[in-house]
């Protein structure tokens, strides 16, 4: 089984997907790595940490998608965690392999920039946070870049069928939800 976890940084993806493979005891495989692989190993692909994430996914989706299609040939248990995808584009994979997938997608619309930077300058102490360091100005606007990319994400999800939870309100209890919904039983 592959487990899914895309949507908006700072959406609490991470934390779940590591919940998740602790429990099951599989794998952990963050798009992060892949993006930043061709960031600093092949610039020439022009995909780049600078892009915004659906930029991103569009560009690595031929990519991922075939590393997912060889992943549920080989019968690999994972969970694979990023902003890099987008459910228009995963709703094929999940229609060819219904029971090889479990995908949730995370996001925050129906929070203020002013809350969530609070939060994020409150829990990114974390070493090698990439936005510990940055100006305040430069967070708020990646907030209010997430905030449009979660009702973007929000959108398609409905469109195409697919699990979307909003950490906006009851961060804890959201991620909970995500838990259940892609560990439930078949």
């Amino acid at each position: 089984m592959l487990y899914i976890i895309s949507g908006a940084s700072r959406a609490g993806k991470t934390i779940l997907a590591k919940k998740i493979a602790a429990q099951k005891g599989i794998p952990y495989l963050s798009l992060d790595w892949i993006m930043m692989g061709f960031t600093n190993g092949i610039p020439e692909y022009g995909v780049h940490d600078l892009l915004f994430p659906d930029e991103i996914a569009q560009r690595l989706w031929g990519f991922l998608k075939a590393m997912m299609e060889s992943m549920i040939y080989v019968e690999t248990d994972c969970v694979i965690e990023g902003e890099a995808l987008l459910p228009e584009l995963l709703k094929e994979l999940v229609t060819k392999h219904p029971n090889k997938l479990r995908v949730c997608f995370l996001g925050y619309t129906e929070v203020s920039i002013d809350k969530k930077w609070k939060e994020i300058r409150a829990y990114s102490s974390e070493k090698n946070d990439w936005l510990a360091d940055k100006p305040d100005a430069y967070v708020r606007d990646h907030i209010q870049n997430m905030i449009t990319h979660s009702g973007n994400i929000k959108s398609s999800c409905k469109a195409h069928n697919l699990c979307y939870l909003d950490t906006s309100k009851n961060f804890l209890e959201r991620l909970q939800e995500a838990e259940n919904y892609l560990l439930r039983e078949s």
